[in-house]
């Protein structure tokens, strides 16, 4: 399993990748920059004017390496797989249940009661390790709707339509004192909200970035589990949208993208300079801020945490196999529920 803890990524624009015997050849201005066995890589993701040969993206779709096109700033294009593996009788499942307005509404459910679970646990988090640098009535009142949200969750069964709104009041609760969690170069990386498409400031354009690596990555999860990420059960089917693999990212975008975004403004280890604002208003980072930011999303996928219903110490980078694999327990009959991840 330890291969989905390694993802090549490619950034060196112009850079060109091909197959040399069973290994992941990358070179640049006829400068060979890297070579990697094939069995070391679980994913390739290339940003901008980065090139494959027919040949690597048929070696890579025949060792289950997910190869996914970028732009240079980071917005996803495409994605080259192999056949869907797994069971076809899990796949019909799947889309028997996401065609159920019910068994939908009850997945969904445990999907946003761990998102809103762990939006809190970083708002508690963040309590404790900075309590002298925040507003701690401001952050207590937010834990406490949050909380309360659980409760909502918790006491009855909602249909999707209540879920969402359940999951918006939620969010705006959290994202309202998120600039609250900023406790370094404030001046340069104010949030006053959530935007996308473009991001329209420092901190929007760094959690854009950091959320399109997550998704790629339970892309790849589902893809391998034999699911299909297209089709999900809180977000709905719309033509190019990876549904599925949107849903269980709601569980980990606090826990590993929104604490990660902090942890590199708080410690400094990203800077305003590495952020430009273009003629359209959209934030975007240079190459230099962005390379910082992959290994430090790397570095983060390598530690390790206590699953808390395998009750076994896993790298923080198998999570996103083991939801998955979670997931296709759940819809076999093999599990009851989905047992969604709870940061503690």
């Amino acid at each position: 399993m330890k291969k989905y803890l390694n993802t090549l990524f490619v950034t060196t624009q112009g850079a060109y990748l091909s197959k040399e015997g069973e290994t992941v050849l990358v070179k640049a201005e006829n400068e060979i920059l890297l070579r990697v066995p094939i069995h070391a890589i679980g994913g390739i993701v290339c940003f901008g004017q980065v090139s494959c040969s027919p040949f690597l993206m048929g070696f890579c779709a025949e060792n289950n390496v997910a190869i996914s096109f970028l732009t240079e700033h980071g917005r996803f294009l495409a994605s080259v797989h192999g056949k869907t593996s797994g069971n076809v009788l899990l796949r019909r499942e799947q889309y028997r249940r996401a065609d159920d307005e019910d068994q939908s509404a009850g997945i969904a459910k445990n999907i946003l009661i761990g998102k809103i679970a762990n939006c809190r646990a970083v708002l508690q988090r963040a309590l404790r390790d900075h309590a002298e640098k925040i507003n701690g009535e401001v952050m207590t009142k937010a834990s406490k709707q949050l909380e309360q949200s659980l409760g909502r969750l918790k006491e009855k069964t909602m249909p999707l339509d209540m879920l969402r709104g359940v999951e918006g009041d939620s969010a705006a609760a959290y994202f309202n004192v998120f600039d609250h969690l900023i406790v370094a170069q404030k001046e340069d990386f104010r949030f006053e909200e959530r935007n996308r498409r473009p991001p329209l400031d420092n901190v929007n354009c760094l959690l854009s970035f950091l959320y399109t690596l997550v998704m790629h990555d339970i892309r790849s999860a589902l893809e391998t589990v034999g699911l299909d990420s297209c089709v999900g059960f809180l977000h709905r089917d719309r033509p190019g949208r990876p549904s599925l693999a949107l849903d269980i990212m709601e569980e980990f975008r606090p826990f590993i993208a929104d604490r990660l975004a902090l942890s590199l403004i708080n410690r400094e280890q990203v800077q305003k300079k590495g952020f430009k604002k273009s003629e359209s208003g959209a934030v975007l980072m240079d190459d230099a801020t962005r390379k910082e930011v992959l290994v430090a999303y790397q570095k983060r996928k390598q530690e390790e945490i206590m699953h808390p219903y395998l009750k076994e110490s896993v790298p923080v980078g198998l999570l996103f196999y083991i939801q998955a694999l979670l997931l296709a327990r759940h819809l076999r009959g093999d599990i009851d529920g989905y047992p969604v991840f709870f940061w503690k």
